[in-house]
């Protein structure tokens, strides 16, 4: 009884099989991908590892002092100089500031388009924190939703720690779908994503498409789920591969004031997963995102943040380079170079880029991770793909802190491509091509199909629906909806 009077709402089509299957499925049945490794979000974290590797630091193949030796150019002292000088006097200010740096707009402020300043300011931070763009009781009812639908999958559920989940490998649940075809979600990431600037024809960022990521619902009093500082889509990948080189060839150049975080056509051609690694995302997503199921803020284990995107950048990658002096070794602004160690500090290979007080110390991280402000039922929150980003290691509210996560994706050549294998893994009911393996939820009672999503605009972001050339341009048009063998 429970289930027919969760899953019977307007938002949820609720269909007499069990199993589904799409009509579609003779057409597209053969992914391009290898499926991942099996596991949950702990695989690509060492602060979530049962054994996690001391500070965030792992020895590197010597290929990595030979990288470091090849990229080097003298111009990066004199950069390494002004990025420790300028970080004295940001992280004051974020410090003196608080959650307050953290942008945030209603829906209704800037559904037609951002302003002048406020892109300045979204740009400048790094991420924005927007409100009311769904309504506080169809978020409430999404998780209603969920937690009935793992309910009456009771033991084919995984999640982080198994034996009492905080963060669930649920990718296709009814409500899951209803919030990334929601129109007021998908019209905030098309604002957000006209950031970014790219002339490449391979490339709509008006038009967005779904990545289909997990959910958490985190309750009070949780300790288990501590993501440290991180920044996600590689780690050593951002000085070895060339794409990434290419994206921070500025830094790389001595000129790091020049850097441009919103070059769409140079991103697209990053490579952000060298190894093949579990929850490693490989495509181009230019924020990283969650819609809040709860009301949460600072102390009920809600997201932290570095609020200066270029700056934070700049240091990160100048960082190998450089390490404490052997004379002064307490000192900040006493350091030398380091080019006979194969240290890139907190990069791991198969993990994520992890930053803590003692690899990156002039970040000031304990103090410049800002919590972000209250957020209600139905807010988003999104963040640049660079930014450092965290979890509170302790929930210390007194309810859930739970979100879906869903970022903001552009179509582009290469994204069509992944959410071939996406969609195919949806119609099977297996886990979405980036993230832990396995039979998913291909055995799992009341999970959605592409029969529930009634919008084109949403079809087309979960690539069931034919792309507009009138929309996206003719050669991309023509390109992707033949990746999508639509």
């Amino acid at each position: 009884m429970l289930s027919r009077l969760v899953f019977l709402k307007p938002t949820f089509k609720l269909t007499c099989t069990r199993y589904y299957a799409s009509s579609t499925a003779h057409k597209m049945d053969s992914m391009t991908r290898r499926p991942r490794d099996e596991g949950d979000i702990s695989s690509i974290f060492t602060t979530l590892d049962s054994e996690p590797t001391q500070g965030g630091q792992s020895a590197l193949p010597e290929r990595f002092r030979d990288l470091k030796q090849g990229l080097f150019r003298d111009e990066l002292i004199q950069s390494w100089k002004e990025v420790v000088d300028e970080l004295e006097v940001v992280t004051e200010r974020v410090i003196e500031t608080g959650s307050k740096i953290i942008p945030k707009f209603a829906y209704d402020e800037i559904k037609g388009g951002l302003s002048e300043q406020q892109a300045k300011t979204v740009k400048e931070v790094g991420s924005a924190i927007i409100t009311g763009a769904v309504p506080p009781e169809e978020a409430l009812a999404w998780k209603t939703s969920v937690q009935a639908y793992a309910a009456a999958n009771k033991g084919r559920v995984k999640g982080f720690p198994q034996d009492n989940i905080q963060v669930f490998e649920l990718y296709n649940t009814h409500a899951q779908i209803a919030a990334r075809t929601h129109p007021n979600i998908l019209n905030t990431q098309r604002i957000l994503m006209s950031l970014w600037k790219g002339n490449s024809p391979e490339i709509s960022l008006t038009t967005p498409i779904s990545y289909f990521d997990r959910l958490r619902i985190r309750q009070p009093g949780d300790t288990n789920f501590t993501l440290g500082p991180h920044i996600d889509g590689g780690s050593v990948e951002r000085w070895e591969d060339p794409g990434f080189r290419a994206f921070y060839g500025k830094i790389l150049q001595g000129k790091w004031k020049e850097h441009d975080p919103f070059n769409a056509d140079v991103r697209i051609e990053v490579v952000s997963d060298l190894y093949h690694t579990p929850n490693q995302c490989t495509i181009f997503r230019p924020f990283q995102g969650w819609t809040s199921l709860s009301t949460t803020g600072p102390g009920g284990g809600t997201l932290r943040l570095l609020p200066f995107l270029k700056l934070s950048s700049a240091y990160l990658l100048l960082r190998p380079f450089f390490r404490p002096s052997a004379a002064n070794p307490t000192s900040l602004k006493d350091w030398e170079l380091d080019l006979d160690s194969s240290s890139f500090p907190g990069a791991i290979i198969g993990k994520t880029q992890e930053l803590n007080p003692q690899t990156h110390p002039h970040l000031r991280l304990e103090e410049t991770m800002i919590p972000i402000p209250r957020v209600e039922p139905g807010d988003q929150v999104y963040w640049h793909c660079d930014t450092t980003h965290a979890v509170e290691s302790v929930h210390g509210g007194t309810t859930d802190s739970s979100v879906f996560y869903i970022p903001a994706v552009p179509l582009t050549l290469k994204n069509a491509d992944y959410l071939l294998d996406q969609k195919i893994a949806f119609t099977k009911g297996v886990p979405p091509p980036d993230f832990p393996g396995g039979e998913g939820e291909s055995k799992n009672v009341y999970r959605a199909s592409i029969e529930d999503v009634k919008t084109i605009e949403g079809k087309e972001a979960l690539g069931f629906e034919p792309f507009s050339p009138n929309v996206v341009g003719e050669v991309l048009a023509s390109k992707a909806n033949a990746v999508l063998r639509l």
